[in-house]
């Protein structure tokens, strides 16, 4: 059995120890926001926080994080108001969105430990591939979430489509009942 905390909740997952973070996270526990791409740790796709360490998950084994605490995009911000996400909105960075969640969670490690980063510190702790090409978007969103979190500015970006604003600053699972509201407004 492998223990260690994953979005703030303890788990042990009783798979062999040598299976990939990235597996454990999306066949076990079922959080699918971090994306198989490679499977070699080139694309940056399965980017999770472990310890508050952008790690590729594809390339670790659950046995080598025992005890250590991991943070999914799920957990990133529950209502996507993480200044990352809001940047990205705000920079309309997705393309296909494929890369994104592994890219996001790169950029705010890298904020986390540098707030004011430039261009060639971005370049060189985000070595993920967007093969839509996004690249100036995404560096001008990182500068842009390094802006928010040093308080020099504010984002009031949009919540994602088909996220209702009254539902994205609330903390309630995503699937429910629509309600009498959205009912109305679909009929």
């Amino acid at each position: 059995m492998t223990r260690f905390t994953v979005n703030g909740q303890p788990v042990h997952y009783r798979m062999d120890p040598e299976t990939p973070l990235l597996w454990a996270l999306r066949d076990a526990s079922n959080l699918t926001g971090t994306k198989y791409g490679c499977g070699t740790g080139h694309c940056g796709a399965c980017t999770v926080h472990i310890d508050g360490n952008a790690v590729r998950s594809c390339q670790v084994s659950i046995a080598a994080i025992e005890g250590s605490f991991v943070t999914t995009i799920e957990a990133l911000s529950r209502d996507r108001s993480h200044p990352v996400q809001q940047a990205w909105v705000a920079e309309q960075v997705p393309q296909c969105g494929y890369c994104q969640s592994g890219m996001i969670m790169a950029a705010a490690a890298l904020l986390a430990r540098k707030g004011n980063p430039t261009d060639a510190e971005i370049d060189s702790a985000i070595t993920n591939i967007c093969r839509c090409g996004t690249y100036p978007r995404i560096r001008e969103a990182i500068r842009r979430a390094g802006r928010v979190i040093s308080g020099r500015e504010r984002i009031s970006a949009a919540p994602p489509p088909g996220v209702d604003p009254e539902d994205a600053a609330r903390e309630v699972p995503a699937l429910r009942a629509p309600s009498a509201a959205h009912k109305r407004k679909g009929s």
